[in-house]
């Protein structure tokens, strides 16, 4: 599963079952961005359906290779899922993934109001098969299920 976990969404990517391509799944939104066991209570949900062996979770670092405050809380929502849901959570470089999202939106030609309802589901698509390619050929996780 890969997410693109920002301040009020987290986006939602799972791969086939080959580990081929990674495909969209939901957008998880917060009313309250300080809250986010209801963001992990419906992860839960979807890695059980799914049977999730491994999340890859997007690490926000500046363009400068620096860490920020958002890198923090993704260190914590990390760390909260780990001990939640009793599965790997590795951390993932998602710089210019939102860009890329952006990019690919805007080539299907979708209104600025239609890419706001999706970008951090294509985001997480991006940070998963980013992952997914790099990892090709390698075992990616306990009985090979990510």
């Amino acid at each position: 599963m890969g997410l693109d976990f920002g301040t009020n969404t987290t986006g939602v990517a799972i791969s086939d079952p080959f580990f081929i391509i990674a495909n969209p799944v939901s957008i998880i939104r917060r009313k309250d961005p300080s809250n986010i066991k209801a963001t992990i209570n419906e992860l839960e949900k979807i890695c059980k359906e799914q049977e999730v062996g491994k999340i890859v979770l997007g690490l926000p670092k500046n363009m400068n290779n620096t860490s920020g405050k958002r890198v923090e809380e993704t260190i914590l929502f990390q760390t909260k899922l780990k001990n939640r849901l009793q599965i790997p959570v590795v951390l993932w470089d998602e710089r210019l993934s939102t860009v890329a999202a952006t990019n690919v939106l805007l080539e299907a030609d979708l209104s600025r109001k239609k890419r706001s309802k999706v970008i951090d589901k294509v985001a997480a698509v991006i940070i998963l098969q980013n992952y997914l390619d790099a990892n090709r050929g390698k075992e990616i996780g306990k009985n090979n299920i990510l």
